[in-house]
């Protein structure tokens, strides 16, 4: 192994002293790990472009030190260093040892997990996705490994146009997909595509922060909108005069309500009118437990300014980092100078991309969102009467029959930061919803995010019993 300390010609310390340090903090952290090579004082000395004479001080006194050890016509190698050494210190960007009790976060393992971050992954068809990439694979060889369509595959693109029509009523062709890797690029280049057409924004409050805060770096005016009954109110987005809205319609974050068709067509009335855009969030819209699906604003009017937001970490699993966007056709020649303009390429992998195609195509995805409806339905139904039983009327529940989690407003005369410590100390992780304001209310009630999709489906009623307990709710 070969490694690059940062020396610095400036400093009055010697180069000898810089190195040590440099090998003693990789070492320390773990970068350099027990029984690990170092290389040769010649050959280290040779590439750094300096004389023998330092490298081997500095090897001495980490030999003096115990850090590593000469081993007789073999070289240097790292000792191994106890536990407590390693957690207790380290070395700050100036090589000085300090004491990192206090700038470690613990991470501590829970028992009972309901964070909404938490898939249940214990379903995922691996033994389908590892056949699949390795046909991709075998198939393409050293095709894949060049720059594809910026785009996004096209045989992807054609999955997703036909799967989009029939589950989600969406009417759009794969010249209107555009695919990245994470949504926070795709919002980006929306927002280049809109700079200078429109500069005023209006974002759910509370919501989906991503999408906002994105527009707000890129230099536009986020304006925050209320929630109602059905979600924003179309008379705030022509009083406040915005220009583009972003919304969660099918299952509305954190609130939960469904937007009714009324509503959405009501929207849709509102863009015509002002030649306004509308960003439609739908990350967990195929996750519907009760009554059926209502169709999307882009199905409702596939000629509106209606830009569609998917992606595929809820539905399938994060890792394969594939998100996509559906423009209106409106949009489509401003994306084109975009890409002529930057010259970006794909940021989705394109291995992980035709594997998803073919995952879509043989029915497997189809599948798999059937089964998994029907698992976290039982989950969500069992989450449910576990709250109903434990907590009573001591709490609200709130955003029920879709989607990974419920919104749990609490009536307590605790904190809100105390009824989140009280439910870590006995191993129950969930998230207070104050992260998805944009703009904090004077009389916000208590609320907390309770995912249920992660945790396994015999715990959900013993998390909430214990929870209930610690929070002090006494039911009949």
């Amino acid at each position: 192994m070969l490694f690059i300390p940062k020396f610095d010609s400036t400093n009055p310390i010697f180069y000898y002293e810089q190195l040590y340090k440099h090998i003693k903090s990789e070492i320390m952290s773990g970068r350099i790990s027990e029984g690990t090579r170092l290389p040769s004082i010649r050959k280290l000395a040779d590439f750094l472009s300096v004389s023998a004479t330092p490298v081997e001080t500095a090897y001495q006194q980490l030999l003096a030190e115990g850090f590593i050890e000469s081993r007789p016509r073999k070289g240097y190698f790292v000792q191994q260093l106890p536990y407590a050494s390693l957690a207790s210190t380290s070395l700050d960007s100036r090589g000085n040892t300090v004491d990192v009790e206090d700038t470690l976060e613990e991470k501590p393992a829970y028992t009972y997990d309901f964070h909404i971050s938490r898939n249940d992954f214990t379903h995922f068809p691996m033994r389908i996705w590892r056949r699949l990439l390795n046909h991709v694979l075998l198939s393409e060889q050293n095709d894949l490994l060049v720059y594809g369509d910026a785009q996004g595959e096209i045989g992807l693109r054609s999955e997703l146009a036909v799967y989009l029509h029939q589950f989600r009523g969406i009417d759009c062709s794969p010249k209107q997909i555009i695919i990245g890797a994470e949504q926070h690029l795709l919002i980006s280049m929306v927002c280049f595509m809109l700079k200078g057409q429109i500069s005023k924004i209006g974002a759910e409050n509370p919501g989906y922060r991503l999408i906002p805060e994105t527009f707000k770096y890129h230099g536009f005016e986020v304006e925050p909108l209320s929630i109602g009954m059905e979600g924003v109110s179309v008379d705030d987005l022509y009083n406040k005069g915005v220009q583009l809205v972003s919304i969660t319609p099918s299952h509305q974050f954190p609130m939960g309500m469904t937007m009714s068709v009324s509503k959405r067509l009501r929207l849709l009335d509102w863009a015509k009118k002002v030649n306004g855009f509308i960003i439609e969030d739908d990350y967990d819209g195929e996750f519907c437990y009760q009554n059926k699906p209502i169709p999307t604003l882009q199905g409702l009017d596939p000629e509106a300014n209606v830009i569609y937001l998917g992606g595929f970490s809820q539905a399938l699993t994060p890792d394969i980092c594939i998100h996509y966007l559906v423009l209106p056709n409106s949009l489509l020649p401003a994306y084109q100078q975009l890409r002529t303009q930057l010259l970006f390429e794909q940021s989705s992998s394109r291995i992980y991309q035709r594997a998803l195609q073919l995952f879509i195509q043989q029915g497997h995805f189809e599948r798999h969102i059937r089964k998994m409806r029907k698992l976290y339905q039982k989950k969500h139904d069992t989450l449910i009467r576990a709250i109903e039983k434990y907590m009573g009327t001591n709490v609200e529940v709130i955003g029920r029959n879709a989607g990974f989690y419920i919104l749990l407003r609490v009536s307590s005369s605790k904190s809100e930061d105390e009824l989140l410590q009280l439910a870590k100390a006995v191993g129950i992780r969930i998230s207070s919803a104050s992260f998805t304001w944009l703009t904090p209310i004077c009389e916000k009630p208590k609320e907390f995010l309770i995912g249920f999709s992660g945790l396994e489906l015999e715990l959900i009623e013993a998390g909430i019993c214990l929870l209930a307990n610690v929070w002090g709710f006494v039911t009949r």
